[in-house]
């Protein structure tokens, strides 16, 4: 191989070698800085493909998506001074880039210390202020949207960061306090049953004592209504026997005494002593009853 060849092979992989550094890509999902020397000239490099002059500038990466942060539980004091261990997590992504180059020197991993150490601080300023009811049942929702406020001015000037949320994934008491406060719960719980109970025993009873008032009065007046339609009715059958027995009244004595004789001798076995000539044998001695 001769020298002319030489040369000119070792020109073509400088200019490849030199072609190679000069052109950049960013992602969709990525966010970018240009550094000439180091010091930023472009903190927001636009998606696409770009050129830099070799040796010179430095371009670094990073990535543009929502990130998570998930800090390690912390033991923090309420407001009654006692402690809880608290387990959080965060959502941001990287809105300065320039400021994110500069505060963390481009590495994730440092942002994410720091952002968990502002959250963690965030934290204990928020459960110092409440009681152990507050920050686990009552007021929960309210601490998380507090401290997301109160920090996402503090990160983003600071950090370069957005905050997109802040939750609280687990509160747990410590084990010499857990059995206090569950006492002290269930205490309050069976309380505020007795006052339930007690409540609804006192409507029972007067639900009860309004039914059984009721009743005596729906009876009382059935028992009226009853009487009167059964006056009515004997008065009525009265009146109606009246009428036909005076209609014939001699036919109704001799119907009632055929009914006397059918009641007397219902058994074979039966004996009436009576004197012959009493008056109940008048129509069985004469038809026409004595006329």
């Amino acid at each position: 191989m001769s020298n002319r060849n030489m040369i000119f092979m070792i020109l073509f992989a400088l200019v490849i070698f030199v072609g190679s550094k000069s052109v950049y890509v960013i992602k969709e999902t990525e966010r970018g800085v240009l550094l000439k020397f180091g010091e930023v000239v472009n903190p927001d490099i636009q998606p696409g493909l770009h050129f830099k002059v070799p040796f010179v500038n430095n371009v670094r990466k990073f990535d543009g998506r929502v990130l998570t942060v998930d800090s390690q539980p912390e033991p923090f004091f309420t407001q009654e001074k006692k402690a809880l261990i608290v387990d959080s997590y965060a959502k941001f992504r990287v809105s300065d880039t320039a400021k994110f180059y500069t505060a963390t020197n481009g590495e994730e991993a440092r942002a994410m210390g720091l952002l968990a150490q502002r959250i963690n601080d965030g934290l204990r300023n928020q459960v110092a202020v409440r009681t152990i009811q507050e920050v686990v049942s009552g007021e929960r929702d309210e601490l998380m949207e507090d401290l997301a406020n109160d920090l996402r001015d503090v990160v983003k000037t600071e950090l370069g960061v957005e905050l997109v949320d802040v939750r609280v994934k687990q509160i747990d008491l410590p084990r010499d306090v857990s059995d206090s406060v569950y006492r002290r719960m269930n205490a309050e719980r069976e309380k505020e049953a007795r006052e339930h109970r007690a409540q609804g025993q006192e409507l029972a009873e007067g639900i009860r004592a309004a039914a059984d008032r009721e009743v005596t009065v729906i009876a009382a007046n059935a028992y009226r209504d009853a009487e009167q339609i059964r006056g009515n009715g004997d008065a009525e059958a009265t009146r109606i026997y009246a009428e036909s027995f005076n209609q014939d009244p001699e036919f109704y004595s001799f119907t009632r005494s055929l009914k006397a004789y059918q009641e007397s001798f219902q058994g074979q076995g039966d004996v009436l002593l009576v004197q012959p000539d009493s008056e109940f044998f008048r129509y069985l001695k004469d038809s026409s009853g004595g006329k």
